[in-house]
């Protein structure tokens, strides 16, 4: 039974995630690419949504991309921009995406290292410059991501289990 009580929750819902944000194993953060990785947070395959924190340590073009439904970034550390806009996202920056904008993420060249926090629903549908589909991203792309990697470095395969919900 159901009872609205601290530290009571409905059978039926997941259990929380507490988890520190910026980890001091190296090993849980996931390459995407060169000198760019990122940090599950939480992985729900429910309603395919994903946060996590993007970080880049090297400056230039990340990807142009667009997503079918809204995202919201937080920048913790460093700063980045989209092509498409004349905004500069630094640290302590809030940024809303709306569905469908296609947009081109930009790391500057002084900025050393960005850490982006990002709550992603639906999928990220990579363009190339004629705005044809060249691939995408989406919750279940992710668990596979991190499921590889982290049997690779030695966390094992189960070790995102932990992030999703």
């Amino acid at each position: 039974m159901y009872q609205n009580m601290k530290g009571s929750t409905h059978i039926l819902a997941p259990t929380e995630i507490a988890v520190t944000a910026i980890p001091e194993d190296e090993r849980v953060w996931v390459p995407q690419a060169p000198n760019v990785w990122f940090r599950p947070l939480m992985l729900n395959t429910l309603q395919g949504q994903w946060c996590n924190l993007l970080r880049v340590r090297r400056a230039g073009v990340l990807s142009r991309h667009l997503h079918p439904s809204p995202v919201h970034g937080f920048v913790i550390r460093g700063q980045w921009f989209y092509r498409e806009h004349d905004w500069v996202a630094t640290e302590g920056s809030y940024v809303f995406e709306p569905p469908g904008e296609i947009h081109t993420l930009v790391v500057p060249d002084d900025c050393p290292e960005m850490i982006t926090f990002f709550n992603i629903s639906g999928c990220m549908v990579y363009l190339d410059d004629d705005n044809r589909h060249v691939g995408y991203e989406d919750v279940f792309t992710k668990i596979d991501m991190c499921r590889r990697h982290y049997v690779e470095v030695g966390l094992g395969a189960d070790y995102v289990d932990q992030f999703v919900r």
